[in-house]
């Protein structure tokens, strides 16, 4: 059989938008609170803002090129805009529609958007004192005329198209842009709160703009204000042969505000003239236009979602919890419990300070010689950050991979690597033709019988702030085969070394497909054989053509695959004939999936991986990623009961049918209700409720 053949494939892009179809429809689960249904809605547009900046823009690029190209689908490129075009549509009316709703009950509530027009006299006096004040002396009008050219719109600013004539003389329509200052003021204002009411209302920045638009044409007539909302192209075009990558990812940054437009979000009253207008100066066509019944950019709500006073209408409180093996621990400090037993914590319900913990212990430990860490995505106010620059101030080498194309973090990891440059550590800025996309941490520790490597790996980034919404899971170890495997990664990466014979580690591009194949191949093997073969796998994307045809013969081979994929899955489970064995599962819920694990059951001896790789092509050729092997048997146990709760869900889980569309278990649950995360997070609330009682807290400073 011809597993590669086109009809055994979904599309890419078809498939996220499926995905981010099953986060919007969140936003309409009873059991979400109010806020947090309002929440799933910015989500979903927030993510449509970054599938057309660099999914739909490449898309166009290849309809632009006229290549014969076909992708693993064998869909054309304008087959596959067509597609996107006639789905995102329909989305983005589904989100509106939604959100309707949500406006209705959150009104209910006592939560209501109103337009200046609803405002009684006392309230719009204070409205037009607040437009003088606040927003009059921010805004420049910006007229469009032979002497004025359209302005340069920066993707996905917020502005107001207005057309008016003059009161006397000219009669002409003429063109003006406001834009609307939301970068520096409040998008959501409250109405000030009336004695004797307890409803709370709000107003759009825009809708305050366009009743006052006369302000800024002195002697005109307002014909008409339409918000509008440019998305422009902002994939980066690196030069592979540049000879300086920092200064070639400035450069192609400079070149991203000025992207060409792919879409154009207009509201619903918009004129045949503005709207033919905007086209034509923006180069777009019709099926680049996107009509919206209400508030352009529904990002804006993320800010609302934490309105003080409603937290009823939030999901209940839900702390991290500290680390349940370092708190078993009796070892004097944090190097001895690592060197006692591997330790494996698992993000948002066990706390991300561990990892912070660990790097600012190495930093101040005067027993500590060296740092090695490579570093992704990071927050703007990273206590890692600090933690390195004090380990470099304090005397010891300290090098630091931040990766300069980590998409839209790039500017922020350039002022990252700048402080630490400052304070003394080397700096590697990524690698030429690859993303660094591994997460491992090394430190190198003298101690009374030697030096001692102590290593944390992880599926996720070093970002404080993300750790709290996703999933993921790190493991501390003490191994000397993962150390040694440590410090040839750190080799590999800042000098000229040439890959090693790996010990533990599978490391991308070099042997992780490699690996991956073996481990389907051992299964395969085994089923042939007559024994049990399973793989259950947990990713956060699965496209990779030949990943994806070898579980197509595992599962000819009579091989059980489970998967895990909360977004893009272009594999077709459950065909007659090619995939009948494989069954794929989504859960999307209050928190991110975004742990990537591995289980082979390898005749019961079980071949146990966590991983910074999803099974995509980028991931396997063009990033530099790590999988770890977990042999650690109290870890192995820990994974593989993750792994069979998320299968066991029938509140936030979905499994996808041949055709890429999915089924929600909840709409046919029966029996008891599993919530994956919620009983994650209720587990982690149970081992810190043991410590307290066996009376095992933690010793350790800071922990």
């Amino acid at each position: 059989m011809e597993y590669t053949d086109p009809q055994n494939f979904l599309n890419r892009e078809c498939t996220w938008v499926k995905f981010n179809e099953r986060v919007l429809r969140e936003s309409t689960v009873p059991s979400n609170p109010l806020l947090e249904q309002l929440n799933f809605i910015a989500i979903s547009a927030s993510n449509l803002d970054e599938f057309f900046m660099i999914r739909v823009a490449g898309v166009k690029h290849l309809v632009e090129s006229e290549l014969d190209h076909h992708d693993i689908a064998g869909m054309t490129p304008q087959e596959q805009f067509d597609a996107i075009e006639t789905m995102v549509h329909e989305q983005v009316h589904q989100q509106y529609t939604y959100l309707q709703s949500l406006r209705q009950r959150l009104a209910s509530e006592g939560l209501r958007f109103v337009t200046p027009e609803e405002l009684n006299e006392e309230e719009f006096m204070w409205l037009e004192s607040y437009f003088e004040r606040e927003i009059y002396p921010v805004v420049t009008p910006m007229a469009v005329d032979p002497s004025h050219p359209f302005p340069f719109l920066s993707s996905l600013s917020l502005n107001l198209a207005v057309l008016l004539r003059r009161r006397e003389g000219d009669d002409s329509v003429k063109t003006a842009i406001l834009p609307v200052p939301s970068p520096v003021l409040d998008r959501i204002i409250a109405v000030p709160v009336q004695d004797g009411t307890r409803e709370k209302r709000f107003l759009f920045l825009e809708d305050i703009l366009s009743t006052f638009a006369e302000r800024f044409f002195l002697g005109c007539e307002i014909l008409e204000t339409t918000p509008f909302r440019v998305t422009r192209d902002a994939d980066l075009d690196i030069d592979d042969d540049a000879e300086d990558l920092l200064a070639e990812v400035v450069k192609s940054l400079k070149k991203r505000r000025k992207g060409a437009a792919v879409r154009l979000e207009l509201h619903e009253a918009a004129s045949r003239m503005v709207r033919s207008l905007l086209m034509t100066e923006l180069q777009l066509e019709e099926k680049d236009v996107y009509t919206i019944p209400g508030p352009l950019d529904l990002k804006v709500f993320f800010s609302f979602t934490g309105i003080k006073g409603y937290d009823y209408l939030r999901y209940p409180p839900a702390f991290p919890q500290p680390s349940w093996e370092l708190g078993k621990s009796e070892a004097p400090d944090l190097w001895s419990a690592i060197a006692e037993n591997d330790i494996m914590v698992h993000h948002p319900y066990e706390t991300f300070d561990t990892v912070e913990e660990f790097i600012r212990q190495a930093a101040t430990d005067p027993n500590v010689l060296a740092i090695k860490q490579t570093l992704y995505r990071v927050s703007s106010k990273s206590l890692i950050i600090a933690a390195l620059a004090q380990a470099a101030e304090n005397g010891k080498q300290v090098t630091v991979l931040m990766e300069v194309k980590a998409r839209f973090d790039e500017e922020n990891n350039i002022h990252m690597a700048a402080k630490l440059e400052k304070a003394g550590c080397h700096v590697i800025y990524g690698i030429m033709g690859l993303k660094t996309h591994s997460k491992i941490t090394l430190v190198v520790r003298r101690e009374e019988d030697g030096i001692r490597r102590y290593v944390h790996l992880a599926t996720g980034n070093y970002n404080g702030k993300t750790a709290r919404i996703y999933t993921d899971v790190g493991v501390f170890t003490a191994n000397t085969l993962i150390g040694v495997d440590a410090s040839a990664f750190f080799n590999l990466l800042s000098g000229y070394s040439d890959s090693p014979q790996w010990n533990k580690l599978a490391v991308a591009p070099i042997n992780l497909r490699e690996r991956i194949y073996e481990e389907i191949d051992r299964e395969i093997a085994w089923a042939k054989a007559g024994k049990k073969a399973s793989i259950t796998a947990k990713m956060n994307s699965l496209l990779d053509k030949e990943v994806i045809a070898k579980l197509y013969e595992a599962s000819q081979a009579g091989v059980h695959i489970r998967l895990i994929v909360r977004g893009i899955c272009v594999l077709r489970p459950g065909v007659p004939g090619l995939s009948e064995n494989i069954e794929v599962h989504s859960v999307v819920g209050r928190y991110l999936e975004h742990s990537r694990l591995f289980c082979f059951h390898n005749n019961g001896k079980e071949d146990v991986f966590i991983s910074s790789a999803d099974w995509m092509p980028r991931n396997l050729n063009e990033r530099v990623e790590l999988m770890i092997p977990i042999e650690y048997k109290p870890h192995k146990e820990r994974i593989k009961k993750i792994l069979s709760l998320y299968f066991k869900d029938n509140v936030k889980a979905y499994a996808m049918n041949s055709d890429g569309t999915y089924r929600y278990f909840s709409d046919s649950r029966q029996g008891e209700a599993i919530h994956s995360q919620k009983q994650l997070q209720e587990m982690a609330e149970a081992h810190t409720r043991e410590l307290r009682e066996l009376g095992l807290k933690r010793q350790i400073k800071g922990l």
